[in-house]
């Protein structure tokens, strides 16, 4: 469920970028990759089926999209989406547990799961010549799935676990649960899709049932294949397997609409494992396909992409206040989120530290960024969009997300050219239009005082 791409990975992107990778903005780009020819069809049980042929390798990538995640979890009820992701391994009518896992890697294939908070994806790679029986997997476990209490039981003390050490034990692990809590309001975005330890505790077999029983059915599941395989043999595949699946209820949506901010919010916490003072800040953004989704991306690879980056360099290199500077855009169906922060050098102050991190911020919303800064900001972009897309399981990830967050699969083709006509007088704007000092919440960060670790052991 990291969204986040490695510096690695990024600088790797951006020196084929200054290599040539990259065109003019709005010039005819040698580098656009050919398009997919996307070819969509549907069952009568409500089930979606997106497909792409690509013959370069004779593999296919397979995934089941279910549209549900962490925001439509009821209130004392989180985590039930990631929950999901656990149960889905544990056994169908025709497949033992774990077997899944089994029959693909025997075929020489690799599997595996995410959930964030608008959907969970269940995806495999595999020779071509398995397709059906990859097929009859997914199609055995939509239609049968184990949800016993014994099963129940057991994925949920494994989530557990995932929580205490993703979350609860490392230092800062904590943070991300506050800002979302503290950034929205209303929302459901409030929560991580771990979910918390008491709703975790708190549930029911009943609870898990319903809930399995409501999303996990063919209305509200996407297929999505990219790989060596002939269209129209994979859609008898698929209707002849999933077809007599029934159709579920009527899937209730998100109604909720989040207010927009009129005045900043700040909130002190304190963390019994971290050793240093820190701050973040977090801004509220439109959803992911919005026409100014792709200027906030750019924006945001300037603010914090790299150790180049405008709040790196300024907090780490120059002033030496921050041992770390940090930021990121996360794009999701509902209203996205900005974020950007930093950790506090030994001796230096945290007040500080907040006021050069606005200082970055007022200072892009005040004037053009340079020509080089956006150049380079939207050569590590692009390049990224393609060397990030080269492999079936890439095209098959942003081919569901175009299909189902997006609800047009021929996006896919279409999206690289709106992140090349970014200007600087794009970034400024969604800068000054979205980073508004009355749109922020502020979060303190201090370590607990010693007492206080003490009584809370």
């Amino acid at each position: 469920m990291n969204h986040m791409t490695s510096n690695t990975r990024r600088e790797f992107a951006f020196r084929l970028a200054a290599a040539g990778l990259a065109a003019a903005a709005g010039g005819a780009a040698a580098d656009t990759p050919p398009p997919l020819k996307i070819q969509t069809a549907a069952l009568r049980n409500g089930l979606k089926i997106v497909l792409a042929e690509d013959k370069s390798r004779p593999v296919i990538n397979l995934q089941v999209w279910y549209h549900v995640g962490s925001k439509d979890e009821k209130p004392g009820r989180t985590g039930f989406a990631h929950l999901f992701e656990h149960m889905m391994f544990r056994g169908s009518k025709n497949v033992g547990p774990e077997e899944h896992m089994k029959i693909v890697r025997a075929a020489g294939g690799v599997l595996n799961a995410y959930t964030s908070f608008d959907m969970t994806v269940y995806w495999q790679t595999f020779p071509a010549n398995y397709l059906e029986r990859m097929i009859w997997l997914e199609a055995d476990r939509m239609a049968s799935l184990e949800v016993s209490e014994e099963n129940f039981k057991k994925e949920r003390e494994v989530v557990k676990e995932e929580r205490r050490m993703r979350f609860e034990n490392p230092p800062y692990g904590r943070l991300a649960e506050d800002v979302l809590a503290n950034t929205f309001t209303v929302y459901p975005y409030k929560h991580n899709p771990i979910g918390s330890m008491d709703d975790l505790n708190a549930a029911s077999i009943k609870d898990v049932q319903e809930f399995h029983s409501l999303y996990y059915v063919p209305n509200n599941a996407t297929i999505v294949a990219v790989g060596d395989f002939d269209t129209k043999e994979a859609v008898d595949l698929i209707e002849k397997h999933f077809a007599k699946i029934p159709k579920g209820k009527p899937i209730p949506r998100v109604t909720a609409k989040e207010p927009a901010q009129k005045e900043p919010r700040e909130l002190t916490v304190k963390y019994d494992n971290v050793p240093l003072d820190a701050v973040i800040m977090s801004y509220k953004l439109p959803p992911m396909g919005h026409p100014d989704s792709y200027a906030l991306e750019i924006a945001s690879s300037i603010l914090s992409d790299g150790q180049s980056s405008r709040l790196y360099k300024r907090l780490v290199y120059d002033e030496q206040s921050a041992v770390s500077a940090f930021g990121n855009a996360i794009n999701l169906e509902g209203p996205s989120i900005f974020f950007g922060g930093a950790i506090v050098n030994q001796g230096k102050n945290v007040k500080e530290v907040a006021t050069s991190l606005e200082y970055t911020f007022n200072e892009m919303a005040e004037k053009p960024v340079s020509d080089e800064e956006l150049t380079k900001a939207k050569n590590k972009t692009i390049a990224s969009f393609i060397t990030g897309r080269e492999g079936v399981q890439a095209k098959a990830d942003f081919l569901g997300r175009c299909a189902v967050l997006l609800g047009d699969p021929n996006l896919y083709n279409l999206e690289l050219e709106k992140y090349r006509k970014v200007t600087a007088a794009d970034v400024q704007r969604v800068i000054k239009t979205y980073l508004a000092k009355n749109a922020q919440t502020k979060i303190w960060v201090h370590p607990a005082p010693k007492a206080e670790k003490e009584n809370k052991d």
